[in-house]
Formats: structure tokens, sequence, C-alpha cells
């Protein structure tokens, strides 16, 4: 494996070191990694298996393009801000400002991808994952009405594996809170005040001003309290927010992507409910669609059966992880089956009214960069496909689907060291672009936003 970049955590370091001997992190430990990598030789193959049950499809809904795409590798795998010296910058409308008098960059508007750099299927693309990217073992899997192609490359990697899904739980959870707003259990125009109140009061930040839909689209202006813990430290909820709460906070109506507004709103499901996130999620959203794979491990720290190994960019063995490094915004297990089947039913309308649906893909909010636990990606042919990313120590994943659910990729790597945008929109335009497809040319610039775990 070719070696990956250098990682800042000199000063995530010492402001634990600070805030441990201040008492404020009391009860949580590190997580710990092993090292040994495997090395082997890269292979691929592609193959139809049988068809799997489709779902009817829905009436077309048109997307709403905006930049959106890959997210930042942090010490564990957690989100953080991408460093400079990271050769893919970080997005203008995602970057926290410095101090609140600091002012905004003009919203992006749609940004179409650049032309395919390589030319091939998504078997061929995603071989380049281990061949050209680095990773030891890459794996798809393509939901087409009732066709179902899987394909992988290197070695150590299954159809079957469970794996870590990072930020791809905040889409889960968001259905959930829908959900509960289709049902008058809450509105999205609730306070966090309303919910947990005296939670979030400081200098920085206040509960009464920031609402339920602000947290879904990430512009209530909190800090991500994963810059301050690089994603090493396991949390309680309260822990988490508590440690954002000491960092400057964003201007609020400001795009910005916050770990921090996904655990809150776990905390809003359980004062809701009176259950976990975790529970609410089995119920409404595993055990109907029969995710068969999907988790939330809580406290367990060794993935389920099979699985594979996962790496860190150094190349350490980081399978076992303390999924309290990420609750309610990253800690979900699951598999390649269940993710497409998740997005082709959530998208197809299967788990939300027409209405909470059109919410959820409305991008206004957060100016076309997200909508409600999804981002649009406007491929290089002109189809917008809508998902989410994950990345968590040992594991990175994508999932894109079309508006309506009908087709669906998924595909992940057994690291969290993943480096080139462009050949991750190159595997998603072959698996979406029509073949017949011109590869013209398309307007140059940054990739987009990258989302994280993250």
């Amino acid at each position: 494996m070719p070696p990956f970049r250098t990682r800042l955590v000199v000063p995530v370091s010492l402001a634990l070191l600070g805030l441990l001997a201040a008492g404020h992190l009391a009860g949580t430990a590190p997580v710990p990694s092993a090292a040994g990598a495997p090395a082997g030789a890269s292979r691929a193959r592609t193959a139809p298996v049988a068809s799997a049950p489709g779902l009817p499809p829905a009436a077309h809904r048109p997307g709403v393009a905006g930049p959106a795409g890959l997210a930042p590798p942090a010490a564990s795998g957690l989100p953080a801000h991408r460093p400079p010296h990271d050769p893919v910058p970080a997005p203008t409308a995602g970057k926290r400002p410095a101090t609140a008098a600091t002012p905004p960059p003009p919203p992006p508007g749609p940004v179409a991808s650049p032309p395919p750099a390589v030319r091939g299927g998504p078997g061929a693309l995603l071989r380049l994952l281990v061949t050209r990217d680095g990773a030891p073992a890459a794996a798809l899997l393509t939901r087409d009405g009732t066709t179902v192609r899987y394909a992988d490359a290197g070695r150590g990697i299954a159809r079957a594996d469970h794996f870590r899904a990072g930020s791809v739980t905040k889409t889960f959870l968001a259905t959930v809170v829908l959900q509960l707003a289709a049902e008058h259990r809450l509105s999205l125009s609730d306070t966090v005040e309303q919910h947990l109140p005296g939670l979030v009061r400081s200098a920085h930040a206040d509960g009464r001003d920031i609402t339920l839909r602000a947290l879904l689209t990430h512009t209530s202006g909190l800090a991500d309290f994963t810059e301050l813990t690089g994603g090493r430290v396991a949390l309680t909820p309260q822990q988490a927010v508590r440690l954002a709460l000491r960092l400057p906070s964003g201007r609020p109506g400001r795009y910005a992507y916050s770990n921090t507004d996904y655990v809150l709103l776990g905390m809003v499901v359980r004062q809701v409910t009176g259950h976990s996130y975790a529970a609410e999620v089995r119920r409404r959203v595993i055990t109907p669609l029969r995710l068969t794979g999907t988790s939330f491990p809580g406290t367990r720290r060794s993935l389920p059966p099979p699985h594979g190994r996962g790496y860190a960019a150094d190349g350490s063995d980081v399978t076992d992880l303390d999924p309290r490094v990420a609750g309610a915004a990253g800690e979900m297990v699951t598999t390649l089956t269940d993710l497409d089947r998740f997005y082709a039913a959530l998208l197809g309308g299967r788990l939300l009214p027409p209405r909470r649906l059109r919410e959820m893909l409305d991008t206004r909010a957060a100016h076309g960069a997200y909508g409600m636990g999804l981002f649009p990606e406007k491929l290089p042919c002109g189809i917008t496909v809508w998902g989410h990313n994950g990345r968590i120590a040992g594991s990175y994943v994508r999932t894109a689907a079309t508006v309506d659910g009908r087709r669906v990729l998924t595909f992940r790597v057994n690291t969290d060291g993943v480096s080139d945008p462009v050949l991750e929109r190159d595997l998603l335009s072959a698996g979406f672009c029509p073949r017949s497809w011109s590869n013209g040319r398309a307007p140059a610039g940054d990739p987009g936003p990258r989302h994280s775990f993250e």
C-alpha cells in the first residue's frame, strides 16, 4: 500500500489532555489499534447474481443538483476538517469560520462534475481503488430494479461482510425523525430547547434558537465535537454536546457539516419516544425492510460475523472499535445488500409519506449542498443521484441512488484512507450514466463538498 498523508494530531492531543485534566471527559476511553495490514495482489471479478425482489418504481421526482462527495479522513477515520496539506480542498460552504465576524462566501450553485478521467465499467474502476488509490480491498453492489450485480477487488473482502457504515447512519436517523414529524409527535420547527431543555446553552450557541430542521440540514451553526476528539474518544451524547459547546459556533443558517447535529437528533428521538434512536430505527426501518445485516452495536467493539478486517490509512488494524466514538452520528454496522435495499425503499416511497420525502430532498436550507440525511450529486451526464457516504476507522462506504430509488450503487473499501474523489465520481458515473453518453468537456473545478463521518 502506498504511503498515506501525515495527519495533524498534536493540537487534538493537547486539547484532550486539557479537558481530561479538567474532568470534562471523565469515564471516556481512547480507542486502541493494532498493527498488521495485508499486502496482496489485486484482483477483480464481476458477475450477475440471482435477481432480488424488485420495488415498484415511483413517479420520477426532479432532483436538486448540488455539489457533494467524499469526506476527509481523520485520525481514526472520524470526521474532521481537511488539513492544509490535503490535496483535495475542503468545500468553502462546509468550513467553519474562524470567528463570527468572518463573512460567509456566496452559496454554492449547481456544479457539473468534471468528465471522467478513466473509462471503463464499475468493476474496472473498482480495481483502481486498490491498484492506484491504495485500498487493501474494495467491493460494490449495484441494483437496477430486480437485477443485482456484485464485484470486488483485492483480498479479504466479500459480499456478505458486515462493516461500519459511518455517516450513512445519518440517513437512517433522519428517516425516523421525519416519520415522527409525519405522526405529529414533533415538528421540524421545534427548537432543541423544547425537547432538551437547558442542554444547549453557551456563549456560542443557544438551543432556543436552533430548530430540528437546522440539525437535519447541518445549518445549526453548532461546532463538530470530533474537532476535539479526532474520533479517538468514546463519549456519551451529553459529553459530545458539551465538547462542541466549548468550540466557537458557526453562523446559524449557513451549511457546515457537524456530527453534533445528529447526536442531538438521537437524543431528541429518545425524549419524544421514550426509546433509543437505535431501538426506533430497528422498529421502524430495519425490521420492516428485513435488513438482517444491519445493527447498532452500542458498546460492542467487535463486528458480527462474517466480516473482514479494517485498516487505518497507516495500515494498522482497527477492526475493533468502540462505537461510542460516533454514536448517533455514525455507529451503525451494515452490509452492501442492506444499504442497497434501504435506499431503494426510502427513495421509492416506502418509508416516508410523499410530503416528508420531498422535505428530505429539499436542499434549499443548505444552499444546494445537503437535504436531510441525504445529499445530491450531479454526474457529468446530467443525472443527479442521492445518497450519503461514511468514513470511520477502517471503513469507507458510499451509496448513491436515482431519485426514484430504482437504481442503487453501494461501494466500500476496508480502509478509512481513500484519497481520489475523481475516481469515486468516475465510479458513480460508470454505474449511472448511459453507455452511449459521450465524454464531452465539462466545467472544471472543485469536485465539491466532502461529507464526513463521519
